[in-house]
């Protein structure tokens, strides 16, 4: 079947490789991993990035293939051109979101398509369209990312008609030819995981678990001689943020979806049920935290911290190849008991007392603990996906308010007017998209090559970002994707003249491209490039001019975008460190009342301190990745940068020592409570409430009853308990006034 005579339309099909303007989760070319195992190749096959890739390839190329069977390719390309933009609204979430974002999407597709279609004959009307339809579609950011990538479809459909020649006769007929694409993805989205309901939160508790294995495994790194404190904590603060990213996933995919938690199939509890346990292991985790130098200066020589390593190191093994059962949706069942291993380093824990008198060994019996929690807390997990132990769960019950784990977002219509000011950072964005638009849009029309010029506006939808950094990484990484992807394809043009193979080669490279959307930009657009190259020389267009038409229209639009991104209404992190501060701070606050409330026997509502330490986690992980943003912004505009990052290092080494303490009171119970306990705990938060107050932020004050005195028959272990809990209490003071003085240096800047 001659596919030539669409020739004049074949720019319509470039859209089945585009449709990659959402954020990648790990995108930094500097860090992808070169050391690939073979269980990372098997779990990046059963993850939802390859679920994802494969879904959203199939539901494009099946309308364009069917009518080129039925000699129809003009209409396939048409239904392939909807099935893309609606693609883009397919982000993880609950289905009902995904149905009612994909339904709005295709209204927004049809409206958009019909008025470009008749505004592209009048290049002053377009132009004029181009500006305010990528202001409107910018502000749908103020609803979330959700509405944020619907208003990114209609762009897409908006750019894609401008160079799409027709009568106007023709305009709605395509329209719904589109429409009628958009609908069939809908359609074909929604029946996928009608399929399989649970895959999908399945999945994405599989990677989660695997975030707090490399978690895991960076506390494991604290331990080991000459191990580069400052470093790992870096280290560990970068993988807090994806830690969050994925439990917020997660929370979304569990909590907001009906059929999860009202049904009360095994299958949903077993779900549920695991990421709870997960949640409080990552606690415990966290409160693994001590003071490693001096941990290192008492207990170097003995060599229980290797020890203390390798424990760690081989739980989070086992905890691996759980998260990688769950992922691949199998049975557990070869459990490592660690008794052996836990009773020997309290040998050696032992012996390092015993050989150092002048040294207590609290803290490490306190690590060993910590441990013992965290192999029946991995143990607790297993047994969800053993045969014989997850056949009761339909039983077990749970009380826990999950709505509130979750945020709900408002979709007012005055939501998107109150924005309509110069403090909304979402109301500059708009106005910039717009303005640089239209600039590209000039551009496009006079300086770009061949006949593809809405690949110049393309490239500016894909790139430009709120923040500075967010641009300035994605510019990087399309320029470098569409180089090298464009070597690739023309080497394999010239060099592989099979067509079968080509065809082959095709389908892998945009089942690739969509796979690494989320995962990796750079291996997306390495991927894309190919695949692009490869469709237009099917097409019947010159592949090694195309090539060059790509690459100098991506120069083009990578050009405007990172100037406009530092000149044009710019967004620096600087400006928002003082809420992203306070907000950490008054969650940090918030935690410890919580505590201070246990201690005075008021009774704690679980869900209460669950969602108290949850805003702890979430604020931690927002305020490490806003640094992370700071530090790529330019030089001039790093505002204490130095100090910011002390912060942000204290405020990890904070929160980990309150979820300390939580353990201790709030979930083991605290016998007998005594009155300085309850002194040391309100000093912190009086502390942290200045702090909050000098950042603009709130003040939550504590007004609990003062504690009677405590008994004279105290234990020798409770004393010990007491002990080692005073003294946590008196290092959190002692960090809380160190964030107090930093805080103070920020606010000088």
């Amino acid at each position: 079947m001659n596919l030539t005579k669409t020739r004049n339309n074949n720019y319509c099909y470039l859209a089945l490789f585009e449709a990659n303007p959402r954020g990648a989760k790990n995108c930094n070319f500097a860090n992808i991993n070169m050391t690939i195992r073979t269980k990372d190749i098997q779990a990046f096959f059963f993850s939802q990035y390859f679920s994802d890739g494969l879904r959203i390839a199939t539901g494009i190329l099946i309308p364009a293939l069917v009518f080129l069977f039925f000699d129809r390719f003009d209409t396939g390309i048409a239904l392939s051109l909807g099935a893309l933009c609606v693609c883009v609204v397919d982000n993880p979430g609950p289905v009902v979101h995904k149905r009612n974002a994909m339904a709005i999407a295709n209204v927004c597709i049809f409206l958009v398509a019909v008025i470009t279609g008749y505004a592209r004959h009048n290049v002053v009307i377009l132009g004029a369209e181009v500006t305010i339809f990528a202001f409107i579609f910018s502000m749908f950011t103020v609803y979330g990312n959700r509405a944020a990538s619907v208003g990114t479809a209609a762009l897409l459909i908006m750019i894609f008609m401008i160079d799409r020649d027709m009568p106007p006769s023709q305009v709605v007929p395509y329209s719904a030819m589109i429409l009628a694409g958009g609908l069939w993805y809908m359609l074909f989205s929604l029946v996928f995981f009608g399929i399989r309901p649970y895959r999908a939160a399945q999945q994405a508790l599989g990677e989660n678990i695997d975030d707090i294995v490399k978690f895991l495994r960076i506390k494991a790194d604290f331990y080991r001689p000459g191990a580069d404190i400052d470093a790992n904590y870096h280290k560990l603060v970068s993988q807090q943020i994806q830690v969050s990213q994925h439990q917020d996933a997660v929370r979304e995919l569990l909590f907001k979806s009906r059929q999860v938690v009202k049904e009360s199939t095994n299958a949903s509890r077993i779900l549920v049920l695991t990421f709870i346990d997960l949640v409080d292991m990552f606690e415990h985790i966290m409160a693994t935290h001590y003071d490693y130098t001096a941990i290192h200066e008492r207990f170097d020589g003995t060599g229980v911290l290797e020890d203390i390593a390798t424990v760690i190191s081989a739980m989070a093994d086992e905890l691996e190849n759980i998260g990688f059962a769950v992922l691949s949706n199998r049975r557990y069942k070869n459990l490592h008991d660690f008794t052996p291993e836990l009773e020997q380093l309290k040998l050696k824990i032992d012996e390092a007392g015993k050989n150092s008198q002048e040294v207590s060994n609290l803290v490490l019996k306190k690590i060993l603990i910590n441990l013992r929690d965290l192999s029946k807390e991995i143990e607790n997990i297993s047994n969800y996906y053993n045969s014989r132990s997850s056949e009761i769960l339909i039983d077990t019950e749970h009380n826990i308010d999950h709505s509130r784990f979750i945020t709900h977002q408002d979709f007012a219509p005055h939501i998107i007017f109150d924005n309509f000011s110069w403090d909304s950072a979402a109301f500059r964005h708009a106005l910039r998209v717009a303005l640089v638009c239209m600039i590209g849009f000039i551009a496009a029309k006079t300086l770009s090559l061949g006949h593809h010029s809405y690949w110049v506006l393309l490239t500016i939808i894909v790139i430009l970002k709120p923040g500075y950094s967010l641009s300035k990484q994605r510019n990087y990484q399309r320029l470098f994707g569409t180089i090298t992807g464009g070597i690739v394809g023309v080497l394999i043009l010239l060099f592989i003249p099979n067509v079968d193979v080509q065809f082959a080669l095709m389908v892998v490279f945009m089942i690739g491209a969509y796979s690494f959307q989320r995962l990796n930009y750079i291996v997306s657009v390495i991927f894309m490039t190919p695949y692009v190259l490869i469709l237009f020389k099917f097409l019947g267009v010159g592949h090694l001019d195309i090539a060059k038409e790509r690459v100098v229209d991506t120069l083009i639009g990578s050009s405007i975008a990172f100037i406009a991104s530092y000149w044009v209404f710019p967004s620096w992190e600087s400006d928002q460190v003082k809420q992203s501060l306070a907000d950490v701070i008054v969650a940090n606050i918030n935690y410890l009342v919580k505590i201070a409330e246990s201690i005075t026997g008021k009774t704690v509502n679980t869900t209460d301190y669950k969602v108290a330490r949850k805003d702890v986690f979430v604020k931690s992980a927002n305020l490490s990745a806003m640094f992370e943003r700071m530090t790529s912004e330019p030089k001039s505009k790093q505002k204490r940068v130095k100090d910011v990052h002390k912060f942000v290092v204290l405020n990890h080494i904070l929160s980990s020592y309150i979820a300390t303490v939580a353990s201790e009171i709030t979930v083991k119970g605290l016998h007998n409570p005594q009155a300085d306990i309850l002194r040391l705990v309100k000093r912190n938060i009086a502390v942290l409430n200045e702090c909050s107050k000098k950042l603009d932020g709130a003040r939550i004050e504590f007004t609990g009853e003062k504690i009677a005195a405590p008994e004279t028959d105290t234990d020798q272990s409770q004393a010990v308990s007491y002990t080692l809990l005073k003294e946590q209490l008196g290092f959190i003071n002692k960090i809380s006034n160190d964030i107090a003085r930093v805080t103070d240096m920020i606010i000088a800047a």
